[in-house]
């Protein structure tokens, strides 16, 4: 019987307590539920592979944000994704409490899914509730390139909406 090194249940504690940040990048660049699996598997290599570097420099959920981001976006330039969309039909991570809930949400990311990676990283971050400073920090954006951005993005998605 094998006993998990600490390294191993930190880790797993840090996975658990991030599973819905991880979830939601994934989710953004996944066009189906394989995807959508391969993401987050190549995400959690990343943090694992990363995280004895992890200086604690920024928050743990900011390193957590970025390498999840730039996971999915190597990995969607590395498999020439970039024409597919996001297609909510097959992923199962939105929990279906009601109808109505689900289908805003589907919408909410069927409108998302067109845009660029950029724009989806920070409408996410925002979603979440991130700071201009925290989705500065994390995106390598100045402070009032995300507050533009995401004006513009919010723009373009209003326009989306109507079309």
């Amino acid at each position: 019987m094998s006993h998990k090194s600490e390294k191993e249940q930190q880790f797993i504690a840090i996975i658990e307590s991030n599973r819905q940040v991880i979830y939601k990048v994934c989710y953004m660049y996944a066009s189906d539920d394989d995807h959508f699996k391969d993401l987050y598997q190549e995400v959690l290599i990343n943090l694992w592979r990363g995280i004895d570097r992890f200086r604690g420099d920024a928050q743990l959920s900011t390193w957590i944000y970025r390498t999840s981001i730039n996971t999915c976006v190597t990995y969607y330039r590395r498999n020439h994704k970039h024409d597919e969309m996001l297609s909510l039909e097959g992923v199962s991570v939105v929990d279906n409490d009601d109808g109505t809930r689900l289908q805003q949400i589907k919408e909410m990311y069927r409108l998302i899914s067109r845009l660029d990676r950029m724009e989806k990283a920070i409408i996410l971050l925002w979603l979440d509730e991130k700071s201009y400073d925290e989705i500065s920090e994390i995106t390598g954006l100045s402070r009032n390139n995300v507050a533009s951005r995401l004006r513009r993005i919010k723009i373009k998605l209003q326009h989306f909406s109507e079309e």
